[in-house]
């Protein structure tokens, strides 16, 4: 488990990440949210060991992350931008890697390289950006860390290639105990993988939360109605969108859901259904509780 309890860091006159108190829990995905400058990049350098707070703490199974060499041999970073030596090749990335990571498994990253199609002797420079990301995958997995940071793993990659990444993640959360964190400025990217989300905003935690165990006061309907517009307000339902496709409706509204139930079938629709949130609808309840709007903040 990471714990982060109040930490600062400043650059020059920039206060890059504000007081920030954050539980990660082992063995789950977090996924940190929030815009360009709001601080996610520099949190994760700070829990990976690279940055030291100015203020606060932070430790991983106890012990301090930036003191301690051990502990950040149980973290592997992925940065956005991935960097190599000028003339790295596959194969000698291995061995670079097997002399940082004690249990990074060379043979294993070669197996997988050349199962991707990367040859050993290839060089890292000739790589798109894609391939560079999935090579930089390969090696956090290789690594055998308890930890994966990873910072916009997603970010600029193309739906074919996004998908092997995902998929590469997933089989090793599958494999063995591993506690990821990802950051990213798109509720999208994480939809389907984050059992806990944060949303970061101004170098400050606006909110976290565990999504499985979250209670939501705002519900997704669909469904066919007489009157769309005019009989859903009539009906005392607090929408918060509305919209219209056809004769199909499909509409979000504020209230505990048999409240929302009793309305909806007061109308005697022809036919309608509860529907699952998505994360975006899930924020718009969460943080327009606390006074901001989660479509200003995340795109």
């Amino acid at each position: 488990m990471i714990e982060i309890r109040e930490i600062s860091k400043s650059f020059e006159e920039v206060k890059a990440v504000n007081n920030v108190t954050l539980t990660i829990q082992d063995g789950a995905v977090t996924g940190l949210l929030g815009t360009n400058g709001a601080g996610k990049t520099t949190l994760l350098r700070i829990a990976a060991g690279i940055l030291r707070p100015d203020e606060g703490s932070i430790t991983a199974d106890g012990e301090n992350i930036f003191d301690v060499p051990a502990v950040k041999e149980k973290i592997f970073f992925l940065p956005d931008k991935p960097y190599f030596f000028a003339n790295a090749t596959t194969a000698s990335l291995a061995r670079f890697y097997k002399n940082t990571y004690p249990d990074f498994s060379a043979e294993r990253f070669l197996e997988l390289a050349k199962y991707f199609g990367f040859e050993e002797n290839q060089r890292l420079r000739t790589f798109s950006k894609g391939m560079k990301k999935q090579v930089s995958i390969l090696c956090a997995v290789c690594a055998n860390t308890k930890y994966i940071l990873c910072d916009e793993v997603f970010d600029g990659l193309d739906p074919v290639v996004r998908q092997s990444v995902t998929g590469i993640l997933r089989d090793e959360m599958g494999r063995r105990e591993l506690t990821l964190v990802i950051a990213s400025h798109n509720l999208r990217e994480l939809e389907e993988c984050c059992d806990y989300i944060g949303i970061l905003h101004k170098g400050g935690v606006l909110l976290s939360r565990d999504i499985q165990n979250m209670e939501y006061e705002i519900h997704k309907v669909q469904g066919i109605f007489k009157d769309s517009g005019k009989e859903l307000l009539s009906a005392g339902l607090s929408l918060v969108s509305c919209r219209q496709t056809g004769f199909l409706t499909t509409l979000l509204a504020r209230g505990g859901k048999e409240e929302v139930r009793a309305a909806i079938e007061s109308l005697e629709p022809e036919c309608w259904e509860f529907l699952p949130l998505t994360l975006e609808e899930i924020f718009i309840n969460e943080t327009e509780a606390i006074g901001y709007d989660i479509k200003t903040l995340i795109s």
